[in-house]
């Protein structure tokens, strides 16, 4: 199983070798369960953006909002892989396609999302065959995607170690072929071609009889990267690249990131090594996943609360997709790996009981009126009815509820979160 794009007609990389690769031929890779086509080659120059139709001109009618959903469900190796992709505005998502991966031979894979940064990469760098322009964040995680592909394709061929600095090496050598157009605005704040990765890699190793999971979290800024348990929950792996890193304040608050990969400054992949036990489900998402939820646990219960209800695989991604859409201000991608279990059934069995705490603990619990899984008046935990001074008070209510959530739900939650900086020392 690899990635949903083909493999067969890889995308064309810059010419030369990236640093440190030989000309061998790689190790052959499985063909994808499903091709959509490649996108678009990143060749054409920069150009200004059409002209606006003029008042008189009767306007296209607005296209429906992009997304994509892909997955494959392996029983023989106990493998489930599935990404979400949506676009808020259709045509100016800058979230890349999510990445995911793997290489039978070396029995390792990777998954790993991309988001354009637009705030600091709004400006148009390039200008796609159809005439319409796209920004710096826009082909900025595109062509990270694609140096990422290219690395991991390298890395599970050669069967060497996955290391942040040899990616890093990777991200730097296709952002300096890339096509960018420098602005002539500069600022503290702007950056050329700027994204955030969030990736895991991850290695099936035999110790003693046992398969165990050797993961390798790789990020820069704020998409983030998980593990989800039935006994622990979801755990986060990585911490943003900002100068606040409470995940409760992060969603009251939006800090600007202080590393991110972009083509005119240094940056630098951030990683770390663990080993876990299977099974488990690996989790890479962007910050329109788990950013315009009311705490951190709502993530984990939107993950949960859909695989309960769907039937297949292709059916929990759908949900998880209608979700987000129906919640999130921003484009949004996520990646999904299972790996041990027993067929989708079983998947969806071993996390009922971790729902049902989920569910009695956060759900259950909501301000009457802060949203449509608040209970209604009358159902456990409602509390008394509702009266007009309610209204007034549910922002105090709900900044309660947060609170005291977040504290009961913050050290599972934590458990793995890596130390910050001035904590390394």
């Amino acid at each position: 199983m690899t990635d949903h794009h083909d493999h067969s007609a890889r995308h064309a990389a810059p010419a030369g070798q990236p640093p440190g690769r030989s000309s061998a031929p790689a190790t052959p890779w499985p063909a994808p369960s499903r091709r959509p086509p490649p996108p678009a080659s990143l060749a054409s120059p920069a150009a200004p953006a059409r002209p606006r139709p003029a008042d008189h001109e009767v306007a296209a009618p607005r296209p429906p909002v992009p997304q994509r959903i892909w997955c494959v469900d392996h029983d023989r190796m106990g493998l489930l892989a599935m990404s979400v992709w949506t676009e808020r505005v259709p045509g100016r998502g800058e979230d890349a396609d999510p990445f995911v991966a793997y290489h039978w031979d070396s029995e390792q894979g990777m998954l790993a999302v991309f988001d354009g940064s637009g705030g600091s990469g709004a400006a148009p760098v390039w200008q796609a065959s159809d005439g319409e322009s796209r920004t710096g964040a826009w082909v900025g995680a595109r062509v990270a995607r694609l140096a990422t592909d290219v690395w991991f394709h390298d890395v599970s061929a050669e069967d060497e170690p996955a290391e942040p600095e040899t990616l890093r090496d990777y991200l730097r050598y296709f952002l300096d072929h890339a096509p960018q157009r420098r602005s002539k605005i500069s600022g503290t704040m702007r950056r050329q071609l700027p994204t955030t990765l969030a990736a895991l890699h991850y290695r099936l190793v035999r110790v003693q009889d046992e398969v165990e999971l050797e993961l390798r979290p790789l990020w820069a800024g704020d998409s983030r990267a998980y593990v989800l348990r039935p006994g622990s929950g979801l755990q986060v792996l990585t911490r943003d690249h900002t100068r606040e890193s409470d995940a409760l304040e992060l969603l009251r608050t939006d800090p600007p990131m202080t590393n991110l990969v972009c083509a005119d400054r240094e940056f630098e992949i951030d990683g770390r090594r663990l080993t876990y036990p299977l099974p488990c489900v690996l989790v890479t998402a962007t910050d329109g996943f788990f950013g315009y939820v009311h705490t951190p646990a709502d993530f984990e219960a939107l993950l949960l609360r859909t695989l309960r209800e769907a039937g297949t695989a292709d059916e929990w991604a759908d949900r998880i997709r209608r979700e987000v859409q129906a919640c999130t201000a921003d484009d949004a991608s996520l990646a999904v790996v299972a790996l041990g279990y027993r067929g989708f059934a079983d998947l969806r069995a071993q996390f009922a009981a971790r729902l049902e705490d989920l569910t009695d603990r956060y759900i259950r619990t909501r301000p009457r009126g802060l949203d449509r899984l608040s209970p209604a008046p009358g159902e456990a935990g409602s509390g008394p009815a509702s009266t007009p001074e309610d209204a007034t008070e549910l922002p105090a209510r709900v900044r309660a509820w947060q609170d005291a959530t977040w504290h009961s739900y913050r050290a599972g939650y934590e458990a793995h979160l890596p130390l910050a900086p001035e904590e390394r020392a």
